[in-house]
């Protein structure tokens, strides 16, 4: 569901929030303002210093992806890549050509474009490893982001309890006053854990499982990209495949040399 980590944080927010409320907790007492200035403000900026602008920029693009990005489909591009060997098979890598523009995934694309186009594997496989490499470098940037930021809330959450304290100690002469001023001052320190907590860390650590699942993918579609153009058996590509596809989703991979029927298994061994 790819759907999963903007409900969790919602069930999360409503969760935390409605437990405050049924323990008497009044929601006007977390719309400190100072603390949510102090709290998100800081935040934001020493994870801007830490990570650079066009990074710090690129994390609402990463929240909405995190939320609304769904696992590849690995066993979908399994069947594609033994489509191809079953046709460069029986007609040669050439008769690929036509296909290649009608590839949606531009890695795959590629990939399939440098086999047809007479590319020595070795260079096909540095191209594509290459690929892998530096996807992943770029993802590493964005899933650091949120971790060092889920690493500062708190301590920026604890620099305002910090400051709301040393206002409230101005109260001690005014016992009325002195409560709801130490109240207040804790709302920081709970805003800056809940910021980590519950959005920047499951933001990030779902960002750095959708890179894996992506780098999975390309790893999948470089192995099969080399097996066609080595001219290998599509039964064996799609062997090669399928250690790449969780077994609950390898139903959908079908074997190409498999027999259609018991009656073409028997003339199969006959022969």
């Amino acid at each position: 569901m790819k759907a999963a980590t903007g409900i969790g944080i919602v069930v999360a927010v409503v969760a935390i929030l409605g437990g405050a409320v049924v323990e008497g907790t009044s929601l006007g007492t977390l719309m400190n303002i100072p603390a949510i200035m102090i709290v998100c403000g800081g935040t934001a900026g020493v994870t801007l210093a830490a990570v650079g602008m066009d990074t710090f920029k690129n994390m609402p693009k990463l929240i909405l992806r995190a939320a609304n990005t769904a696992s590849p489909d690995l066993a979908s591009q399994a069947t594609q890549l033994v489509g191809f060997a079953e046709k460069a098979r029986k007609d040669g890598l050439l008769s690929l050509e036509g296909d290649v523009s009608q590839i949606d995934d531009a890695y795959m694309r590629r990939g399939m474009q440098l086999v047809v186009d007479g590319t020595e594997a070795a260079a096909v496989r540095d191209v594509m490893e290459g690929e892998i490499d530096a996807m992943a470098a770029r993802h590493a940037q964005g899933t650091g982001a949120f971790e060092k930021a889920g690493g500062y809330a708190p301590t920026i959450g604890i620099l305002g309890a910090v400051f709301g304290l040393m206002h409230a100690l101005g109260y001690l002469d005014q016992p009325e006053k002195l409560g709801p001023a130490i109240a207040g001052a804790f709302v920081a320190t709970l805003l800056g854990v809940g910021v980590a907590n519950v959005v920047m860390l499951p933001v990030g650590n779902r960002l750095s499982a959708l890179s894996l699942e992506e780098q999975g993918l390309r790893e999948m579609t470089m192995e099969g990209i080399l097996a066609i153009q080595a001219g290998e058996n599509p039964r064996t590509v799609s062997e090669r495949l399928q250690t790449f596809v969780s077994p609950a989703k390898r139903a959908g991979l079908a074997d190409p040399d498999a027999p259609a029927s018991i009656d073409e298994a028997r003339e199969r061994r006959a022969a």
